[in-house]
């Protein structure tokens, strides 16, 4: 069974403008990566992917390849994606969730958070080998964290999901804290297999580290006035009943012709890039493959 979320109902006091920066940037960065040769695409990895050993450990890439200092990476990697898939999905979860996060703490606070909620999930996968020398690339540490923060924020908010099951599909709506929930799970059902490969994929770990981390982070950056758990509302019953494609299609294109960046203001006012023979040399010799979170 898989959720897959189009849209809630959750509606915001102000524009999310860095939540939309920080998509421009991702696939911005995505564009960029496509535009590369295959070697170039190869080495970009490297030299802005989250590397485990040149940041944990005592690995170097050729002087004639670094760009960044090696810490900088854990964020630069934040801007890299490995593939249609890959961005796809973490800017959808991006555009349904960040707007109610970023309004919930302010802008300037949102970025920390956000960066914070990265570094965490970095380094939640980075310790696992510190001497890994497959680059980690994605929003999706940070995106996780926004997850996090959300589920503590709005648990009761109503989430218009696609439901997959096998050759089965149907459009339902769910509470924000079985969609997430279901999400998270995932991650730490999947943890176990991951760790037993050697060979890289999805960096789960960075998942549920950020996750993590925007959960224990949201109660501190959040306005003063904001309830945790949705306290303010009343409880709400769940029915799970089918909803017509006609009705999905119907509320999407009211609420965008309303609002095209479907942004829902409450008051306007107020998969890896192909590998090519050319890989860097450590210092230490590694042939494995570059995954992404």
């Amino acid at each position: 069974m898989f959720f897959f979320p189009l849209f809630d109902n959750n509606p915001t006091g102000r524009r999310p403008f860095i939540s939309w920066a920080i998509l421009a940037l991702c696939i911005l960065g995505f564009f960029w990566q496509l535009s590369l040769t295959e070697t170039a695409a190869s080495h970009s990895l490297y030299q802005f992917g989250f590397v485990p050993a040149l940041v944990l450990s005592d690995a170097t890439l050729p002087a004639d390849m670094v760009l960044v200092p090696a810490w900088m990476t854990i964020f630069t990697s934040m801007f890299l994606h490995g593939g249609w898939m890959h961005i796809g999905g973490n800017m959808l979860y991006l555009w349904i969730f960040g707007d109610n996060v970023e309004d919930a703490m302010g802008s300037l606070k949102f970025i920390l958070f956000y960066a914070l909620c990265g570094v965490a999930a970095a380094f939640a996968q980075g310790l696992i080998a510190p001497e890994s020398t497959i680059p980690m690339i994605g929003a999706s540490g940070g995106i996780a964290g926004i997850l996090g923060a959300y589920i503590m924020l709005h648990p009761k908010a109503s989430v218009r999901t696609l439901m997959v099951i096998f050759v089965f599909f149907r459009f339902i709506n769910l509470p924000a804290w079985l969609v997430l929930g279901v999400w998270i799970a995932g991650q730490f059902v999947a943890v176990p297999q991951a760790l037993a490969g050697n060979e890289g994929g999805v960096a789960y770990m960075a998942h549920i580290g950020g996750f993590l981390a925007g959960m224990a982070l949201i109660p501190f950056f959040k306005h003063r006035d904001i309830a945790l758990f949705d306290r303010d509302l009343p409880p709400q019953k769940w029915s799970g009943e089918p909803i017509s494609f006609a009705t999905i299609k119907g509320e999407a294109k009211q609420r965008y012709r309303r609002d095209p960046l479907g942004s829902r203001i409450l008051n306007p006012a107020s998969s890896v890039p192909k590998k090519s023979g050319s890989v860097p040399s450590f210092r230490r010799r590694s042939d494995k493959k570059s995954p992404w979170d």
